[in-house]
């Protein structure tokens, strides 16, 4: 487990070279949003090969990421706040074994983002920016999510979505149409081409 953005991005970073070899788009849900913004970051200030579009789902703007303290909470509490959260049933919360199991990941999780300092961006991010939000999602406002349009120096999209903060689940094959939409413009030949693994097809 890892418990520190920089940490993570830097095991990524590591092993993105062997991925870029076509081009690809980024998406990163909730957390993984301000992952995915943090990698690019990485991968730009290492003039590596940067995604087609970057889509951040679920998460505010870095200006504003907020602490927390989560990640400490008694068991109970945890759970709880969990369970308001959406997408984890109450019976799961209930078995012991899977809270052993689950729960040291999770909070491991919560203290990543929770303790997360956005990296200052000195310049914006020259890739499109794509953010989408469902519009019932109790963490996010429309508003902290437009505001990613101010990290990037192309094309900004808003996308909303009828759901909470687990909006994508009901709504994949759309998510999944709209994140891959920058590909499609490409000539097919840089995008269909056989390759060996790692790179996915």
């Amino acid at each position: 487990m890892i418990s520190r953005m920089a940490d993570l991005t830097d095991a990524l970073v590591h092993v993105m070279p062997a991925m870029l070899d076509r081009p690809y788009v980024l998406f990163g849900h909730s957390m993984g949003a301000a992952i995915g913004h943090e990698l690019c970051v990485s991968l730009m200030q290492k003039n590596m090969r940067l995604p087609e579009r970057l889509v951040v789902s679920a998460r505010e703007a870095p200006q504003h990421n907020q602490a927390g303290d989560l990640h400490r909470a008694p068991e109970p509490l945890f759970c709880e706040r969990l369970i308001e959260l959406g997408n984890t049933p109450a019976e799961l919360l209930q078995s012991e074994e899977w809270r052993k199991l689950m729960l040291p990941v999770i909070r491991n999780d919560y203290q990543l983002i929770e303790t997360y300092v956005p990296t200052p961006l000195h310049r914006t991010l020259p890739i499109p920016l794509s953010a989408f939000a469902g519009d019932k999602d109790n963490e996010l406002t429309v508003e902290q999510a437009a505001d990613w349009s101010s990290l990037t120096s192309k094309s900004f999209q808003l996308r909303i979505f009828d759901g909470d903060h687990f909006y994508l689940c009901k709504h994949r094959a759309a998510v999944v149409a709209e994140a891959i939409h920058s590909l499609r413009s490409l000539p097919p030949a840089l995008c269909c081409q056989p390759a060996d693994w790692p790179s996915t097809p």
